[in-house]
């Protein structure tokens, strides 16, 4: 039962989960910012979040038959009948108040007691992000489900991710962040919107109206390509404006395997041939954040 509970947690998307983190953190540190506790603790709490919206992604689709026949991925828990629902609400219940625990001694070590409004608006962002990752396919409003999934991946993998983490060890923010947190963001984007390129079909008959059902493939192939060149340029920009050495030019080598990406999305005719590719381009995001951080620190 356990291996099951590990295949539901799909682990393979955990990389792109600490990307914003990574560089988050390697740009506070070259700011003169950052504590080991304090970067464990966040790695841990966007872990837990991106479990728990896994585990609620399997059971909301699960339950609402979107997972089914049609469906071109590998089977989910309750589409595959490993787990029952009921089983899986409870794993999510519990998932989330571990996390939850974990978040608050994430703020309480990043924040004095007496720092009442950090305390505050920190607090706020961790229940939204633990909601945010439980509605996008659960409950009869699932924001998944009327194609607002790439927005909300944005604003958690990309902008809270980083500027959040950023702000955890500085205390302070400065607007040129959100350069490579876009830069995270719309590559995470990338990595949903082949997944649902993937199961545009299924998803159409199921009434799960993603962004790709809405615009057509066609058209999600021009809005992957745009997400892709937008990830490249903010990053780009951000290294222009604080150029100090080559160091900061090594996420290009990024972008090879990215570059290779963007070809086989080109030319590919048959959505099926589109799942290799979620991982492919989960694990050249993470690429990116290790060598867009590594770049920026050892340039400081």
């Amino acid at each position: 039962m356990f291996k099951v509970y590990v295949k539901a947690a799909r682990l393979r998307t955990l990389p792109l989960s600490v990307s914003g983190i990574i560089v988050g953190s390697f740009l506070a540190a070259s700011h003169g910012y950052f504590n080991w506790v304090i970067c464990g603790l966040a790695l841990m709490t966007t872990v837990g979040f991106q479990i728990i919206s896994n585990f609620a992604n399997d059971y909301g689709d699960g339950i609402k038959g979107t997972d089914n026949t049609d469906r071109i991925g590998p089977k989910r828990a309750i589409q595959s009948g490993e787990i029952s629902p009921k089983q899986l609400l409870k794993t999510i219940k519990i998932t989330s108040a571990i996390t939850f625990v974990i978040a608050i001694l994430l703020i309480y070590t990043a924040f004095d007691k007496d720092d009442f409004f950090n305390l505050l608006v920190f607090f706020v962002l961790g229940i939204a992000s633990i909601a945010a990752a439980v509605k996008y396919t659960m409950g009869h409003k699932a924001y998944g489900y009327s194609g607002f999934g790439d927005f909300f991946v944005l604003l958690f993998f990309g902008l809270l991710s980083v500027c959040g983490s950023y702000y955890l060890f500085s205390k302070q923010l400065n607007f040129t962040i959100f350069m490579p947190a876009c830069s995270i963001g719309f590559l995470s984007i990338g990595v949903l919107n082949l997944n649902n390129m993937r199961d545009s079909v299924s998803d159409a008959k199921s009434g799960k109206n993603t962004i790709v059902v809405k615009i057509g493939l066609e058209f999600a192939k021009y809005y992957h390509y745009c997400l892709l060149i937008a990830s490249f340029l903010f990053a780009l920009l951000y290294s222009f404006i604080f150029y100090k050495s080559w160091h900061q030019l090594l996420f290009f080598l990024a972008y090879i395997p990215i570059g290779k990406h963007f070809l086989v999305v080109y030319r590919n005719k048959r959505p099926v041939l589109l799942d290799p590719e979620l991982k492919k381009l989960a694990l050249s995001t993470f690429l990116f954040a290790l060598l867009f951080g590594l770049g920026t620190f050892l340039a400081s």
